[in-house]
């Protein structure tokens, strides 16, 4: 299969719009396609790749994070180490999330059950210092 895809091919597979794999090949994460009659052409090692990408992107990772899961680390350094140290920070993040959001939904829950009869009143209620 060395270098027989057309990009719409390697789209296909993914369920990616051809403009998002030429953004992938213009920040580094993919290799430049070699270049047959003009048109891309894609092997399977590219197809591994994205491959990659795409779970890192499922599971939450930034294009940056994804750029140093393949170029972030001393040569050498197994994908094991690189997922586990690009996780431990992703679950980090993940955790203050997960927290806020928690925080948002208890302050939702009070919000449902105001009593003020205009804006200006919550404000103040707010406002502890201008409570009474």
């Amino acid at each position: 299969m060395a270098n027989n895809l057309a990009i719409s091919e390697v789209a296909r597979v993914f369920g990616l719009r051809t403009s998002a794999i030429r953004y992938y090949e213009q920040i580094g994460i993919l290799p430049q396609a070699l270049r047959k009659s003009g048109q891309r052409r894609y092997g399977e090692t590219v197809l591994f790749r994205l491959a990659v990408i795409q779970r890192a992107r499922e599971t939450g990772f930034t294009l940056d994070e994804i750029r140093e899961l393949f170029f972030g680390f001393r040569p050498g350094t197994t994908p094991p180490k690189r997922w586990r140290e690009l996780s431990r920070r992703k679950l980090i993040e993940l955790k203050k999330r997960m927290e806020r959001l928690k925080m948002m939904e208890t302050l939702l829950k009070r919000m449902e059950n105001c009593q003020c009869d205009a804006l200006d009143e919550c404000g103040k209620k707010l406002l502890p210092r201008f409570s009474t």
